[in-house]
């Protein structure tokens, strides 16, 4: 019997991360003189949304619900500099700023965002050291695109980057891989760990959206680091088919072969075929097989060390669904909401795999294949 059989799933949130304001920007990077203010695309509400389904479903009760403190400024010096933490600070107490690029904050946000830093640490910790079998963070803001200098696209902090440097340092795990399936390229995670040789990050995402400069598949890790790096640009449109394809044939083999001591997932919810800000086709189900997939390979490599960190998803009604979906999943339960949009989204044409992403993933499958080997 596994020492970890009967643990528990976590769940991490605080009400605090919902409680960050980019400022009435809708989907734009600044408000402007022609655009009329709304609520920015990156809102609480999606969030907060899946945590009262969770609640109403009665799914949390099957869940080990807990918060957590803040990061500290220690935490966040393992992967962020000085003078970016200290830029943040001088712009919280202004109570306006941007982080860098397309990262705006107001006052209360950059407490909201240790906040988010703080519930990856503890999900990861709690996971890395056999407290948990696995677990799930409601983290806001999300971080995946963070880099050490600056903020980009809605993450002022690397959510993910310093809870993993964190548990390493702290000895709890050496070798980890991250998958980040955000619709969005994961640039924070690559900028992270490029030269590192015992971290694999894995990124499947649509193809020239954001960053633009960032997430071709020739980024392959640098130095010691080279073959660590899987960048998966997928053309926008591509749906079930292809993402199944691209897990089956690329993703998960590429994870195993690593030989992860914990598995990490960016998981965000903007590939969803109903998100504002993505080209993609996935419905909740699909988020759900892919969880139930990881979970497999995690129980196979890495005795069920998994934990997903919630990143992006900006569909206030559909982003709930796709996420309890992915934690009723990784939690094993048989508690389900229905979700009315399911069979539709998967009747969509071009939900198959098409010959040309069939022909672009294997074409990747050939040259990951020759790059050299990651010791272990």
């Amino acid at each position: 019997m596994s020492a970890r059989e009967g643990k528990t799933t976590g769940f991490f949130w605080h009400e605090r991360c919902f409680w960050h304001d980019p400022g009435a920007i809708g989907v734009f990077a600044a408000p402007g003189e022609f655009l009329q203010p709304q609520s920015a695309s990156e809102s609480p509400e999606s969030k907060r949304r899946l945590k009262n389904l969770l609640e109403v479903s009665g799914l949390i009760d099957e869940l080990d619900v807990r918060k957590a403190g803040p990061a500290s400024r220690e935490s966040l010096e393992r992967f962020h500099t000085p003078r970016y933490l200290d830029a943040l600070e001088a712009g919280s107490r202004l109570g306006i700023g941007d982080g860098g690029d397309c990262a705006p904050y107001t006052a209360g946000s950059l407490t909201a965002a240790k906040q988010s830093v703080g519930l990856a640490i503890a999900a990861v910790d709690a996971v890395a050291n056999g407290e948990m079998t696995n677990a799930y963070a409601l983290c806001r803001p999300p971080g995946h695109h963070a880099e050490a200098d600056r903020g980009r696209g809605f993450c002022l902090l690397g959510n993910i980057p310093v809870a993993v440097m964190q548990a390493r340092a702290q000895g709890l795990v050496r070798r980890v891989a991250i998958l980040d399936w955000d619709v969005h390229h994961g640039n924070g995670q690559q900028d992270a760990f490029y030269t590192e040789p015992d971290v694999l990050t894995v990124s499947m995402h649509q193809a020239g959206n954001y960053p633009q400069d960032s997430g071709f598949f020739e980024e392959r890790g640098a130095g010691e680091g080279l073959g660590a790096n899987l960048n998966l640009p997928l053309p926008p449109g591509s749906g079930i088919g292809a993402y199944r394809y691209a897990m089956r044939r690329l993703v998960l083999p590429a994870i195993e072969a690593f030989a992860p001591e914990l598995i990490v997932v960016a998981c965000g919810y903007d590939a969803c075929a109903k998100d504002p800000l993505g080209k993609m086709l996935l419905n909740s189900a699909a988020f759900a097989e892919m969880t139930s997939q990881l979970k497999v390979l995690a129980q196979r490599c890495c005795d069920g060390r998994l934990v997903m960190i919630h990143e992006g998803g900006y569909s206030e009604g559909y982003v709930p669904l796709c996420g309890h979906a992915v934690i009723a999943a990784l939690a094993g339960s048989d508690v389900g909401v229905p979700d009315p949009q399911n069979e539709e989204i998967a009747a969509w044409g071009y939900q198959e795999l098409q010959p040309f992403q069939r022909v672009l993933i294997d074409g990747w499958v050939k040259k990951w294949g020759a790059m050299p080997c990651i010791s272990q």
